[in-house]
């Protein structure tokens, strides 16, 4: 009798040990997570009012409905692990940013995506143009801006859709639903953004 209640005991704890690691997510290879960096674009979240958590993805909503706060480029974060992405915890306020990342849809690993959007460095804002400024603070593309300067006001555009920064059309995500195109010139500067 003792001996089955021992397995019993013994299988529940096997139990609870997987659905804790299972939860807890695979850590971000290559990053230190106490680390302090840097944010190297907008980041487009919605907060959660029951958590007070953050929610964002690799395709970048830039507008994912009520709750939507931009969180700026050069906002220093550390990372730690999230079971269906990665989360950035706001060095300011202790906040967790919660990314799911699709790595098909993504068209990279999470650790890729993670190297591109942080840094030791921060972002020289002071280099941009006015057009670019103004997108990159209101987190938005308006014609004139550059690739760079959409880059950082709207993040990467996913690569499903967006295979190369190279192409003159990017797509970007509204929402998890809408996508919408914004068109670059010959030389690389916004001339139309798409509803």
């Amino acid at each position: 009798m003792k001996s089955k209640k021992n397995r019993i005991v013994f299988l529940s704890s096997l139990l609870v040990l997987f659905i804790l690691i299972s939860g807890c997510g695979r850590p971000i290879k290559n990053v230190d997570p106490k680390q302090v960096l840097f944010l190297q674009n907008n980041i487009h979240t919605q907060e959660h009012t029951n958590t007070g958590e953050y929610r964002a993805s690799y395709a970048n909503w830039t507008d994912p409905g009520k709750g939507h706060v931009i969180i700026p480029v050069n906002t220093l974060v550390t990372v730690d692990r999230f079971k269906s992405g990665f989360a950035l915890i706001l060095q300011s306020t202790q906040k967790s940013i919660l990314f799911e990342v699709n790595e098909k849809n993504a068209g990279m690993s999470t650790e890729e995506y993670v190297r591109l959007i942080i840094s030791p460095q921060a972002v020289e804002l002071d280099r941009f143009s006015e057009i670019d400024r103004k997108g990159i603070q209101e987190g938005k593309a308006y014609v004139g801006m550059t690739k760079e300067g959409v880059r950082i006001a709207l993040g990467y555009p996913a690569r499903h859709k967006t295979p190369s920064l190279e192409n003159n059309t990017w797509y970007f995500w509204t929402n998890r639903f809408r996508a919408f195109p914004v068109e670059f010139d010959e030389n690389g500067m916004v001339k139309s953004v798409g509803n």
